[in-house]
């Protein structure tokens, strides 16, 4: 692989245009696809090519990763017509970084193997913000060499970038960090409406749990949020219940039950289908404050 490996990026969503740009600013040669055309113009203003097609896509590109929505969309765009695989060649290097199955992830990286191409599963931790900032925590599966070849890549994206094993490993991971950061919003939202409802302000219950072994990255970011009541998503809570969902599904294959991760999806089952689908997933206080009759402040 040449030193500056052409990029083909698929996925300009929240996450994936600033993981772009910053791939862009690093001097690589970028080309991208996307379902909508206005996120790709505006790349291309800043310098990107934009392919006609996934398979295009491929076919301009040394390594191509993706950042979609769901399990459902990295199969059409890999799998469909005119998709990345009719466009692969023999030792290019696939970087899937969308949170989807782990069990799907095996799938494919089966059928791209057929065809020469590895695939690297490579979801990533840290919001809109990490995504902007290059900051990403970077969860790897798949093989060691691909990794070595890519990381200077996955640097620009993340400062953070652990290989966990096989392909599908670093999905695995995501769905234990999903179920965590679920449970752990959950709970930080009932911690402090309970302070609420007994006459202790919210606000000075965060702060002094701050500095006890409650704190958490969770606490401190949406707990904030949640005390202003500001849940213009970062995270949807819709992306937050299909993650919910993969995690469950891997508990389901492997005969470990997640009670507290059944739970997290139930309520935010009831989020979702209570409007609550664009909010951050830190909005599940709304639904809380639904259900206790009151609200935080």
């Amino acid at each position: 692989m040449a030193e500056r490996p052409r990029i083909g990026f698929a996925g300009l969503g929240i996450m994936g245009r600033p993981m772009a740009r910053n791939l862009l600013r690093a001097g690589y040669p970028l080309t991208v696809w996307n379902r909508s055309p206005g996120p790709a113009q505006e790349l291309a203003a800043a310098g990107a090519a934009v392919a006609g097609s996934p398979a295009q896509l491929a076919a301009s590109a040394d390594v191509v990763i993706t950042m979609l929505r769901d399990t459902a969309a990295v199969e059409q765009v890999v799998l469909g017509d005119e998709g990345l695989l009719a466009g692969f060649q023999p030792g290019e290097i696939y970087v899937d970084m969308s949170s989807i199955s782990p069990l799907a992830t095996r799938r494919l990286a089966e059928r791209l193997a057929a065809r020469g191409v590895v695939m690297l599963d490579a979801p990533v931790s840290g919001g809109e913000v990490g995504a902007r900032e290059g900051s990403l925590a970077i969860m790897v599966g798949g093989p060691a060499e691909a990794l070595a070849r890519v990381r200077p890549v996955l640097e620009v994206l993340g400062s953070r970038i652990v290989h966990l094993g096989e392909v599908g490993a670093g999905q695995v991971a995501k769905a234990c960090n999903q179920l965590i950061v679920a449970v752990t919003i959950g709970a930080a939202a009932e911690a402090l409406l309970l302070a609420s409802a007994a006459g202790v302000d919210p606000a000075r219950v965060r702060e002094a749990l701050l500095g006890g072994f409650a704190q958490s990255r969770v606490l401190d970011l949406h707990g904030q949020r949640m005390l202003a009541h500001q849940f213009a998503p970062g995270f949807r809570a819709a992306l937050q219940l299909k993650d919910l969902a993969i995690a469950s599904e891997l508990g389901a294959a492997t005969g470990v039950p997640l009670a507290l991760t059944e739970t997290a999806r139930r309520l935010y089952g009831e989020l979702v289908a209570g409007s609550g689908a664009d909010l951050d997933h830190s909005g599940l206080l709304t639904l809380l404050e639904r259900q206790a009759g009151r609200t935080l402040n």
